[in-house]
């Protein structure tokens, strides 16, 4: 069964939604389990344990915070990223924590939250083990998680059966698990991907509903982009980067009162949507998981240069959009992956990349065929890349890497509309394609920040 709009397309917090998001879901989730099985006032103490790429680059991802903050009830969607800082210091500060909001225990960051180092899980390289003592120290409740991508989390029981945290839509529709099987349903219902995604929300809630789900998801998308053009200083993290698309935009609209602009001007809008969006994720601020945070920028850049940019486009393509590249992403997840740590880069920006030139197709009236098309060119041009991030922030290159790869989808794009949705290699053999090459790829290479720019950067 796809994925709903609203799984792939989810409001968080930056920056990372595979350890930031995840690990706060989690542990969120471990508290309602003792409540729930009404053991959490027997509960005198909590340990976390994070392995993998969550050791490895947790701290500059926020992955120790999202614990504290999942521990104490708090949920992604919902926190105002102004508060986070306030609620980590009150729990320092007075050594404990409130779990859920409604039980208080003894909480040392530097005892009950540890960044194992060894071995990763053996099941994904995104693990954690949280578990529950009672007073006399015996176990009250041992539990692993795996984040698996855009804020996705799996029990050892749901990664085994190829389950994760996805809200199922039970009787919808149209169930593909191919493009293959997508465009052989669209040739026989004559409905576009859009139509076909609609039908299957539809088939769960009020149609007015989720178009008003997708008007609130590009609302928060063109908030966060608004923030980025406005915020000036430096990231968090001490790598000291400075926030660019301030002084960029100022330039543009500057050049904009001259007549010397250069064709590929937009060029630079492009890319200056997506850095803001980033450069907002690596903050810490108020995102849209698209698929992921670590590629938040790509899609939200794609649709404002289709409304800004494109003429005739008005909401009913950004719908049309959101829809047709959550499609693309179901696919993506299903069959291969949108995780940094399981597969590079290329399931993140490669990802989005995909989503994005497909649904910029679809709202350019683009064929079924076109859209698939447009998809399997992005993502093929993103095969092979790693996630490497500078000292484990979402920041160099991810911010740059945002821009890169809305301005390579919107090329697919228009090279898919050029053409009659024919063409040498599908979207489904691409997917596939970039699951071999993640399994085959070094964990170095794979949200690390063991090996590529993380390591070279700081030698040369």
């Amino acid at each position: 069964m796809p994925y709903s709009v609203f799984e792939l397309f989810k409001v968080g917090i930056g920056p990372s939604s595979s350890h930031t998001v995840g690990p706060m879901v989690a542990a969120r989730r471990f508290v309602e389990e003792l409540v729930d099985q009404d053991a959490l006032v027997t509960v005198g103490r909590v340990e976390s344990r994070l392995y993998g790429s969550l050791a490895f680059t947790g701290v500059g991802h926020g992955s120790d915070h999202a614990i504290m903050l999942g521990l104490s009830g708090e949920n992604p969607h919902d926190i105002d990223p102004n508060a986070v800082p306030v609620i980590i210091e009150r729990i320092d500060r007075s050594q404990s924590i409130n779990l859920g909001g409604r039980h208080s225990v003894p909480f040392d960051r530097e005892t009950d939250l540890i960044f194992d180092y060894g071995p990763p899980l053996a099941d994904h390289a995104n693990g954690m083990i949280f578990a529950a003592y009672d007073r006399s120290g015996e176990v009250v409740s041992r539990k692993t998680f795996y984040s698996v991508g855009g804020g996705f989390i799996a029990t050892d029981t749901e990664l085994q059966n190829k389950q994760d945290s996805r809200e199922t839509m039970p009787g919808a529709p149209f169930d593909f698990d191919s493009s293959r099987a997508l465009l052989t349903m669209g040739d026989t219902s004559g409905l576009s991907i859009a139509q076909m995604m609609l039908a299957n929300e539809v088939s769960q809630k009020p149609e007015a509903e989720v178009m008003a789900g997708i008007d609130h998801i590009w609302q928060v998308m063109h908030a966060c982009m608004e923030r980025g053009l406005l915020a000036k200083g430096n990231l968090p993290g001490g790598l000291n980067v400075r926030r660019r698309a301030r002084h960029i935009h100022q330039e543009l609209i500057k050049d904009r009162g001259l007549n010397s602009s250069l064709p590929h001007e937009c060029m630079d809008w492009i890319s200056l949507f997506a850095i803001a969006v980033n450069e907002e994720n690596a903050s810490g601020g108020r995102i849209v998981t698209a698929p992921t945070n670590g590629a938040a920028g790509v899609i939200p850049a794609v649709i404002r240069y289709y409304l800004e940019f494109c003429p005739g486009a008005d909401m009913t393509g950004v719908r049309t959009f959101m829809l047709t590249a959550a499609a693309v992403g179901s696919l993506i997840k299903a069959n291969a992956s949108i995780s940094g740590a399981e597969a590079g880069c290329q399931g993140e920006v490669g990802s989005a990349s995909a989503m994005a030139a497909a649904g910029l197709c679809a709202a350019l009236n683009g064929s079924n065929g076109q859209i698939e098309n447009a998809a399997e060119i992005a993502l093929e041009h993103h095969l092979g890349m790693t996630c490497d991030p500078v000292g484990g922030l979402v920041q160099v290159p991810c911010i740059e890497r945002n821009a890169m790869g809305a301005v390579k989808a919107i090329n697919a794009a228009s090279l898919a509309l050029r053409g009659d949705g024919q063409h040498f290699v599908s979207l489904d053999a691409v997917i596939e394609t970039m699951r071999q090459t993640g399994e085959d790829m070094q964990s170095k290479y794979k949200e690390t920040s063991q090996g590529g720019l993380a390591v070279n950067v700081v030698a040369c």
